[in-house]
Order: structure tokens, then sequence, then C-alpha cells
């Protein structure tokens, strides 16, 4: 990841400034340690509502009790709540955390806040959905390969569907890095199967009930649809309800990011045929502890961490290593 240049401090500095006049009231704070020198960490995603988040939040605890900090975790309820991020990003700094976690809600959006935690001597952990790489301030990081992820979710899909047929993707958040590059690696590796083609490509907010609609219209304005690609989790179990409610599920393959339960029941039941599953647990838990190396004075030794990307299929299911990666805390 680029680091940032120093013409650009001015500018972003210039522009975090008006953003401390109002900020949102902070929600409950979780804590995940009672930190002896009174050190707090914020962990903002993307929202609070997705069962991905909570995974997040259960790694960043864990390590919070193992560094003995306190961990406050506090997002927005809609990951399109760019402004509502910002807000609360702004309330912890003012409010003396000694570090941040941070998913971004808009890779532009979030600089000019980061940059100005960073200049008050604040380290800014990304994770998930980092900041642009030209102008990136924060100590490192951390999250799936996402155009990683975006192949290997065409490569399932190609095979599920015997490498012919229209396909409609089904993206989040335009704009979201995580987003962007899912489908951007999707597409690239959709070029191999020329006997593929996409036809559709819509965005639901991150937001089941507009993925239902999304999906709805897809198959309305294509009826000879052979194969979905879900890009979250919000986008899989959405289109799966669709399929599952017009009785073409399995008939029509979808294969989505993520692995809620739903999303595994759907698995099971042949209504989705893979899930590309990222590791929130441990982004969660080595984004605190990044965050400790950076109040050390200790240099990044990665810019960006590989959080690792795993494809789930009923044929591995129910091997020790996908529960593991399904119940990292052994619920």
């Amino acid at each position: 990841m680029a680091s940032l240049q120093i013409r650009f401090v001015p500018m972003l500095a210039a522009l975090a400034l008006p953003l401390l006049a109002g900020c949102a009231k902070e929600q409950p704070a979780s804590t995940g340690g009672t930190g002896p020198q009174g050190i707090s960490i914020a962990v903002i995603p993307k929202g609070t509502a997705n069962s991905y988040w909570q995974t997040v939040k259960l790694g960043a605890e864990a390590a919070g009790k193992s560094a003995n900090v306190k961990i406050i975790f506090n997002g927005p309820a809609q990951e399109t709540d760019i402004t509502g991020q910002i807000d609360i990003l702004n309330t912890e700094v003012n409010a003396g955390v000694k570090g941040i976690v941070l998913a971004a809600c808009d890779s532009h959006a979030l600089l000019p806040p980061v940059l100005l935690a960073v200049q008050r001597g604040i380290p800014v952990v990304t994770i998930d959905s980092g900041l642009d790489p030209a102008h990136d301030p924060s100590y490192c990081y951390i999250a799936t390969d996402n155009v990683k992820g975006g192949a290997k979710a065409a490569d399932a899909l190609a095979a599920a569907m015997g490498g012919k047929g229209k396909v409609g993707v089904l993206g989040f958040i335009q704009g979201a890095a995580s987003n962007d590059q899912r489908i951007q690696g999707f597409v690239q590796e959709l070029k191999k199967y020329p006997g593929m083609q996409v036809v559709s490509t819509l965005y639901d907010d991150s937001d089941t009930n507009k993925a239902v609609n999304q999906t709805t219209n897809m198959l309305t304005a294509h009826p000879d649809l052979a194969g979905i690609y879900a890009a979250n989790q919000p986008g899989g179990q959405g289109a799966a309800n669709v399929l599952k409610q017009t009785g073409r599920a399995g008939k029509i393959k979808l294969v989505s990011f993520d692995a809620s339960d739903e999303e595994v029941q759907d698995l099971t039941s042949g209504s989705i045929e893979g899930l590309v599953v990222q590791n929130p647990y441990e982004m969660g838990y080595q984004g605190v502890m990044q965050v400790m190396q950076a109040l050390k004075d200790a240099p990044a030794q990665h810019k960006f961490i590989d959080s690792g990307v795993t494809v789930i299929t009923p044929k591995n299911l129910n091997t020790p290593a996908i529960q593991k990666l399904l119940h990292p805390s052994g619920s």
C-alpha cells in the first residue's frame, strides 16, 4: 500500500477540521479488558447489523482481553451511513482513545478524519475495507484479498454452471473498496469462461430487503439467467430467498460471499452452491494487536496483511478446518 505523500497533508487536514463540529452520540462501549494504563481502542465497523461485524467484534474483544485494554465497539447501523461513521470516528478521537481499528464505509470520505487522528498521534489500522491506497495514512490494512476472493467466486460459479450461461452480479455499495475489488476479481476471472457472460450488475446497499428487490428485478429483466454472484451476506441471503420463493433454488446457481447461519443453511439445502468465506474474527483480533504494535512505536512489518479467503461447498462444510473457520470462538 502506498505511503501518504507529503503534498496531500495540508489539503486533507483542512478538510478534516470542520468534521469535528458535530459528532454522533456514542453507543454503549463493549469492554475486552480493563487496561491498567487506561488504554482504550475504538473498533469502528462499517455497520453493526450483520453477523459478520459481530464476529469482528468477538475477535477484537479477544485481543482486548489478551492485551488487557478496553475495546469500544461502535459503528453506524447501516453501511451506507458514511457521515455517521465519520461522526463516530471524530467522537472517539475527541474522547481520547489511544488507537482505532476502522472498516471504512468509503475509501475517500474517511481519509480526512483518519489523517487528523494520525496527526494527533492516534494510530489507525484499517480492516476489511481500506482507504484510497494512493494517500492511505493507516498503520496497516488487514483484509481479505478481495480481488482473489472475487476470482474464486467466479471459478466456483463456473463449476456449478458448467461454464455456460448468463450471470447476474449483485454488489452492495459502489465505491466501497471491498465491493469494487470483489466485482473486479469476479469479472476478470470470468473472462476465462467464454461461455459465460455478465448481463446485469445491480447494488443492494447491504440491505437484505433491497437485495430481494434487486434480485427480482434482475430475474424479470433476464428470465434466462443461469447464475448469480452475490458480493456479500445481505446479497446472498436476499438472492437465496428469491430463488426459494420462486421455485428456482438449485436451478439458478448462486455463489455468495460470507457465511451467516442462514447462508450456511442455504448451502446445505442446495439453494447456494458455494460460499466465499473471509475471516472476520482474525481481522478484529489482528486489528487490535496491530494497534498495540503501533503504540509501541514498532514499524509495521507489512502494510497489507491478507486475512485469508476460503471457498466452502457442501463437500467440505463439515471438515474440522471449515468448522473452526465458521465457529472461531468455539460456539
